[in-house]
């Protein structure tokens, strides 16, 4: 059984009470505990152990909703027994700022014990874990009123508080006070002993209570062992499926977790260690056989042991960093918490440590890590613990989902601290509350501050590598949150036709758009080379007009879902209706009087394949393209929607319905093909040569044929067309008597044998 506790010789060694040996050695400096250390007399989970039929006991009856209570506080305050100690612990550092408060005015209230500090102590053996504070404590009324109702009010006023708040979709501020607090023991303990001593009363008072029960008593404590001078110290008698949480490594762990900047300090009661050396008697059969004299001094033989005791040891670092002055704190600190709380190797891209106040008052630090989690590149999955939530500095949670941050900001790490939000907060309350919603934009809006100042560095590797590892999560952005389309457009980088190997912004874009250019291009495609070749770029080269390169599959969605950017439309090159600054009216019209029976030949036998047949305005070197409806799918879209998993048919058909077949007046193919229209409109090689101009149009303009396989039999037989006899020899004619053909046909006859002809080698440079 570990001690409960513990007493101090002058030599400063501490000893167990239990087995009154020395507990450490004399240069271990001992935390002062004073007269406040429990009793090392042994406890058991019995209620006949604090029977004292000398001392009055006072019985009390617990309103009757106490069912309800004990049920409300297991399923649905609390959904992790861990709790229960940060609720206590939350609890008793509130006693102790109520009492450096008050001794402002009532110093007498700091005798007897000047230290403020909370120790924990546990019993592995019997399964009691005992919480002692040197707070203010409490008086025989103040005992009764705190922990006989909930929060100053009876339970039936509770309930109906909590419901009517739920109704009214209104903050539940209820939960967090000391009475529903302290009520979380029970979601561990069958059985709660409370002693407490107040400086306003002489006398030391003990609650008892039991899990479902319908009483608890009230006794003054009369047991000198037991009496403290000030503060309260509270024993929980664990369940048996609980008692796990009675060891001492457990115990540090779920301080160090939920209430590692309690503004006071914390002390376990851990087992620790010192090696020593120690002789080791010597066996005297071994002495013989070495042979050595008796009357030379031998060295006397020794080795090294580890000797265990027990002592308080701090938990917690009282003064967290977020509380400290941001001019204070280096760039070394920062980096050090951060790769300290996150479990990190590298340091931060970026941090931003910064104070809100007004409506809603809180303290952040926000990260930008250096690279993504290994493994984790889904970012469609909001769930990250990313974001430590804290209230007057004690954990609540860091399971989120996108409460506090968007989920294409979930690679944001940092924590948060409020004093605005109840102790116990519920993914309901987050959902539900003003207060987080406010903190929600505020986060959010000081994040888009860090990564603007990661894309204004001086060095432009910073961004880029920030660019490569979250790029995705900002394109996302565009797609979810319109609020930020501002502040996420220039973050975005993008290759283009003037910068292939280096990305740029939309404002460097914007800086070297033409005087005249109304718009900004783009074309998607699978990779910069692709889109580089495409033929939609022709005229556009020809004109020196930039146009950006979206090869990465979501930024045709994110730049179509942001539409603009400084009053300049998004312009797909790829879709009909392109305007590139240079119409002429006149030429126009000419052109189409020139061809106009050749679009409609072309219409009339490609019939629904295409919805019409124009003249175009933006190929130079190609006879044709393929272009998209203005409100449809590009060619690149279609080919990532047919590549859905479970993609919808209905949609796809509908989306790519529209297409247009554009033609370049200029081009030979097309004079030849114009001048076929008139001769001869129905010839088959003229038709066929259509087909074949639709299906290379499909694959130069970024769609697939309907049939691949159809349109390689085209292929082979213009290549067989083109190849025939080109470079057959010829036969060689040496007579041309009438008997040469009947020859040759009988030489061209099948022969049943033939005989290989030897033909001997010819040297370089002799006459073939």
């Amino acid at each position: 059984m570990v001690a409960l506790g513990g007493q101090k010789d002058s030599s400063g060694r501490w000893y167990s009470v239990l087995t009154g040996t020395c507990s450490g050695p004399a240069s271990t400096k001992p935390m002062k505990l004073g007269t406040m250390i429990p009793s090392g007399r042994r406890y058991e989970s019995t209620a006949s152990d604090f029977d004292t039929p000398d001392v009055p006991v006072e019985k009390y009856e617990y309103q009757a909703e106490v069912s309800r209570l004990m049920d409300l506080i297991v399923n649905s305050l609390y959904s992790n027994k861990e709790v229960f100690l940060r609720e206590l612990i939350s609890n008793a550092s509130d006693a102790l700022d109520k009492l450096r408060f008050l001794s402002v005015t009532a110093p007498e209230l700091m005798e007897g014990a000047p230290e403020l500090d909370i120790r924990i102590q546990t019993d592995q053996e019997n399964g009691i874990i005992t919480l002692t504070d040197s707070g203010i404590g409490m008086t025989h009324e103040e005992l009764v009123d705190s922990l006989g109702t909930i929060a100053h009010s009876g339970t039936a006023k509770f309930l109906k508080a909590l419901k009517d708040s739920k109704d009214a979709g209104t903050d539940s501020n209820l939960i967090g006070q000391f009475g529903v607090g302290f009520y979380s023991a029970f979601l561990v303990a069958d059985k709660v002993v409370v002693s407490t001593k107040s400086p306003k009363s002489d006398k030391q008072y003990v609650w008892e209570g039991e899990a479902n029960s319908s009483s608890y008593i009230v006794r003054e404590e009369t047991d000198p062992e037991k009496l403290i001078p000030r503060g309260t110290s509270i024993m929980l008698y664990l369940k048996r499926d609980d008692k796990g949480f009675a060891h001492p490594e457990r115990i540090e762990r779920l301080v160090k977790n939920y209430s590692q900047f309690v503004s006071f300090p914390i002390y376990t009661w851990q087992e620790k260690g010192f090696t020593k050396e120690v002789e080791v008697d010597e066996d005297p059969a071994e002495a013989k056989k070495d042979g050595t004299d008796d009357n030379v001094e031998k060295k006397k033989k020794t080795k090294k042991v580890v000797e265990k005791y027990w002592d308080w040891e701090l938990t917690n670092e009282t003064q967290p960093i977020w509380l400290r002055n941001p001019k204070e704190v280096t760039t070394q600190e920062y980096n050090e918490f951060y790769r300290k709380a996150f479990n990190e190797y590298l340091d931060p891209l970026a941090s931003s440590h910064f104070t809100t106040e007004g409506e809603v008052e809180f303290r952040s630090i926000l990260y930008v890590p250096a690279v993504t989690p290994m493994g984790k590149e889904d970012i469609v999955n909001p769930k990250t613990k990313n974001i430590r939530l804290y209230v007057k500095r004690v954990f609540i949670s860091d399971d989120f989902d996108g409460e506090l941050f968007p989920r294409y900001l979930s690679f944001v790490k940092g924590v948060v601290d409020s004093n605005d939000l109840p102790l116990n907060v519920s993914r309901e309350i987050l959902q539900e509350s003003r207060i987080v919603r406010i903190m929600r934009k505020r986060l959010v809006r000081k994040a888009f501050d860090m990564i603007l100042g990661i894309s204004m560095s001086e060095n432009r590797e910073d961004y880029e590598k920030f660019w490569e590892n979250f790029g995705k999560h900002l394109k996302l952005g565009c797609i979810e949150d319109r609020e930020n389309h501002k502040r996420l457009a220039p973050l975005l980088r993008f290759f283009s036709s003037q910068s292939e190997q280096e990305m740029i912004s939309l404002d460097e874009y914007v800086e070297n758009m033409k005087p005249d250019q109304k718009d900004i291009y783009y074309i998607a495609a699978d990779s910069v080379t692709s889109a580089k070749n495409t033929p939609f770029l022709e005229r556009l080269y020809e004109k020196d007009l930039e146009v950006l390169f979206l090869v990465d599959p979501i930024d045709e969605v994110a730049v179509t879902n942001l539409k603009a950017y400084k009053e300049k439309n998004f312009v797909d090159i790829s879709k009909e209706d392109l305007d590139i600054g240079e119409k002429n009216e006149e030429k126009e019209k000419e052109m189409k009087q020139e061809f106009g029976h050749i679009c409609d030949w072309m219409k009339k036998r490609l019939g629904d394949k295409v919805a019409s047949v124009q003249i175009s305005n933006r190929l130079k070197a190609s006879p044709c393209v393929l272009v998209s409806g203005k409100f449809g799918w590009s060619a690149n879209m279609e080919r990532l929607m047919k590549a859905q998993t479970v993609g919808d048919s209905s949609s796809l058909d509908f989306m790519r319905s529209r297409r247009v077949l554009e033609i370049n007046p200029e081009h030979p193919i097309i004079q030849t093909l114009s001048a076929a229209c008139k001769s001869s409109g129905d010839d088959e090689e003229a038709m066929r040569a259509i087909d074949l101009l639709y299906d290379t149009a499909l694959i130069s303009s970024g769609f697939t044929p309907e049939s691949p396989s159809h349109f390689g039999g085209k292929i082979y037989e213009m290549m067989n067309m083109a190849l025939s006899n080109k470079w057959v020899p010829q036969q060689p004619s040496f007579n041309t008597h009438s008997s040469q053909p009947q020859e040759a046909e009988i030489v061209a006859e099948p022969q049943p044998t033939l005989e290989a002809e030897v033909v001997e080698p010819v040297e370089s440079g002799s006459q073939k």
